[in-house]
């Protein structure tokens, strides 16, 4: 009986442990494996290249009130350490190495400084009426700020699911940070798929417009953080440019 029992309760964990590898796609065989599961020739260059030319020109086009000081620091810093990851992985980003990887963040960080020094000024700004009663210039400012926050959010995101893009590239951690629609219905996408900056992107401009998930789901607690933190971060942001344009309609 208790033989019996004992095997009946395997099958039925076994049972359920081959549901949740479908659900998940990892019943794929080995062989053919889809792409964010295995190695791959990495993620193209361009689009973050592109996304952080943006953030380093939003912050060089940043009132003086609002930008970090002296205001050609961080921007420089960000340059440069770009360029640096941009030489060592010029079109495809495949290379991981112990010196790359800290830079990468190190760029991120900057920028998260940034943004952060800026969106305090502004809100400080929205508050105390610092920022004067020309509705367009106020909007202006806000929107500046808001994209930043969604970039860098992105980069963030980026860096930090399954090892970042380097080790995403190498297929050596089955286990991701993020689940998009495409690894729970590989079906509906090519076989060659696997998420890039443009899907990271997606992510935080979403996260940032609902205050909350949409079709990707985080999955690791520092995703959920991460997550709650720009949501609460956007909602503030929202909420004092609304009273402040309210404000100034009366």
């Amino acid at each position: 009986m208790n033989e019996d029992a004992a095997g009946s309760s395997e099958t039925s964990s076994r049972a359920r442990l081959s549901r949740l590898e479908r659900l998940l796609g990892f019943e794929v065989d080995p062989l053919n494996l889809p792409a964010w599961l295995r190695r791959t020739r990495g993620e193209h260059r361009l689009p973050v290249a592109v996304a952080i030319a943006a953030l380093i020109a939003l912050q060089l086009a940043m009132p003086t009130h609002l930008a970090f000081q002296p205001r050609y620091l961080l921007p420089a810093l960000e340059a440069a350490i770009f360029v640096v990851l941009l030489i060592a992985n010029p079109v495809r980003i495949t290379r991981e190495s112990a010196h790359l990887r800290p830079l990468g963040l190190a760029l991120v960080a900057i920028a998260s400084i940034a943004t952060l020094w800026s969106g305090w000024r502004l809100a400080s700004g929205l508050i105390d009426g610092a920022l004067g009663d020309e509705p367009v210039a106020v909007l202006l400012k806000a929107a500046a700020v808001w994209f930043t926050n969604v970039i860098v959010a992105a980069l963030w995101y980026w860096e930090f699911d399954r090892g970042g893009p380097a080790a995403r590239a190498s297929g050596r951690n089955p286990y991701p940070d993020f689940l998009f629609p495409q690894m729970t219905a590989p079906e509906l996408a090519k076989p060659d798929w696997e998420p890039t900056f443009v899907d990271y992107l997606y992510l935080s401009f979403t996260n940032t417009t609902a205050f909350s998930p949409t079709d990707t789901l985080p999955l690791s607690r520092w995703a959920k953080m991460t997550m709650l933190l720009q949501s609460a971060s956007s909602l503030v942001l929202v909420a004092l440019v609304i009273a402040r344009a309210v404000n100034a309609l009366q």
